[in-house]
């Protein structure tokens, strides 16, 4: 059986709460060794340290999302920074730009974004990239970083940009969509990223894989998107598995 780690996932959804202890506590029948639960608001960030203290294999990560950066209070970063130093806190995220939805405003989102890739500085810790139709304001701030602890998550850019994000020593996570018949731009993508820097990742509830599209994800269904990765890139599966948990456990270093 293949094992792995799913370096992204929200259980704290709304859609996992019928039956989310139940289902975590058997979560390892389907290969999964351990899961880094996702922050997007200061609530949600609270239920990954939740999450995080009960469950031995799962982990959190704090930070707010950039649809979610309204109505911030003024203290929003220091209790951010109170839940990252947690010995099971491994990463700031997912935190970044979204420009998909009209209303957003970019200089907020700029604005936080900056100050949690300052705390994550501060505190040594990687980050959670999310960044979708704002791939030029987004690219341009981290460059003026120069170098990057962190991953690109649910990867979407062209080939070229995640050249660009590989450059700044990133690693690239992609999610179900690689499955999809219509992953064409997806799989140009993967097609030009190592696999000592590839990451695993579901984004459940959301983006389940093929033949479970449409479905509720959760963090067993990684096996579809690693026999994919496999197939793109023509090794084993199981190396697959075993490269991506290096890679995972070397950039989210609380985790060993």
């Amino acid at each position: 059986m293949l094992e792995f780690i799913d370096s992204h996932a929200h259980y704290d959804a709304e859609q996992f709460d019928p039956d989310r202890e139940e289902l975590l506590n058997r979560i390892h029948e389907g290969g999964v060794l351990k899961i880094v639960n996702m922050g997007c608001n200061l609530e949600r960030s609270r239920l990954s340290v939740e999450y995080a203290e009960k469950f031995p294999f799962v982990y959190a990560a704090v930070g707010i999302h950039p649809e979610d950066v309204e109505g911030m209070p003024e203290d929003y970063l220091d209790r951010i920074k109170k839940w990252a130093v947690l010995p099971k806190t491994v990463a700031i995220g997912e935190i970044g730009l979204d420009y998909h939805y009209e209303g957003y405003d970019p200089d907020l989102q700029k604005r936080i974004f900056e100050e949690q890739l300052d705390l994550a500085e501060e505190l040594s810790l990687p980050v959670v990239i999310h960044s979708r139709d704002a791939t030029e304001d987004c690219m341009n701030i981290l460059r003026k970083r120069g170098k990057v602890s962190g991953v690109m998550h649910c990867f979407s850019g062209s080939a070229e940009t995640a050249k660009q994000v590989l450059a700044l020593g990133m690693n690239i996570s992609f999610t179900g969509v690689l499955t999809f018949k219509n992953a064409r731009k997806a799989i140009e993508a993967l097609e030009v990223v190592p696999l000592e820097r590839l990451m695993l990742e579901t984004d459940c509830p959301y983006m389940a894989p093929e033949p479970n599209r449409g479905k509720r994800c959760d963090s067993s269904m990684i096996v579809h998107i690693i026999e994919k990765i496999a197939e793109v890139k023509g090794v084993p599966p199981e190396l697959v598995a075993k490269q991506t948990t290096e890679n995972t456990l070397n950039l989210f270093y609380k985790m060993k």
